[in-house]
């Protein structure tokens, strides 16, 4: 009963954590434009680059990924390895849709980077390189996100016991991710082109 409780308060409590937008934040914090509302609307790194530097956006990325680090070391310490990915998926759902921001969120890569760089640190190298080959060949920055997923998903089932359990919750933080990723599928569809280096 116990574990189960302390099960679900850290679950939410990732929620909440990934709920904060710290693009939205960092924006406002310096005058600038809510980043859902300029450009590809996307509250993520290429928004803000976009829209106020890559300073600014390498503040934010950081940002994101000590987020989950710190929710993953904090799950890691109260709960079962096998539980991780379940926190994961909370993290990266709070992302997309955010409590404190209108449920309007960015696309959860990079906390997913931040989290399974967390449990390890190799495989989030090795996905990364996977983001700079993808978008060095085809020059399109969710391909190269795809590619990172790959990545990521790689690592977290090979680094996690794979229980019928952690495989469903890290196959919902995929489809969570992918399905953050339409809006360029479908610019792909029209354009050829990508949404940006950094589109996270």
């Amino acid at each position: 009963m116990r574990h189960g409780v302390v099960a679900v308060l850290v679950l939410v409590c990732a929620y909440l954590i990934g709920s904060w937008n710290f693009s939205v934040t960092v924006l406002r914090l310096a005058g600038r434009a809510d980043p859902r509302t300029v450009h590809s609307g996307n509250p993520g790194v290429t928004n803000v680059a976009r829209t106020a530097g890559l300073g600014v956006a390498a503040i934010v990325l950081v940002l994101d990924l000590a987020r989950a680090v710190i929710a993953e070391r904090v799950a890691a310490r109260f709960c079962w390895t096998t539980f991780l990915p379940w926190v994961g998926f909370a993290l990266i759902l709070g992302n997309r849709f955010p409590l404190w921001h209108g449920l309007r969120g960015g696309k959860g890569v990079s906390s997913y980077l931040g989290f399974t760089g967390a449990i390890q640190p190799w495989g989030a190298v090795v996905a990364c390189a996977g983001w700079l080959a993808a978008y060095g060949v085809t020059r399109i920055s969710a391909v190269a996100s795809m590619a990172m997923l790959v990545g990521l998903t790689a690592t977290m089932v090979l680094s996690v016991p794979r229980t019928a359990s952690a495989l469903v919750a890290t196959s919902l933080s995929v489809l969570l991710i992918v399905a953050g990723h339409a809006p360029n599928w479908r610019a792909l569809r029209k354009t050829g082109k990508g949404d940006g280096p950094l589109e996270l």
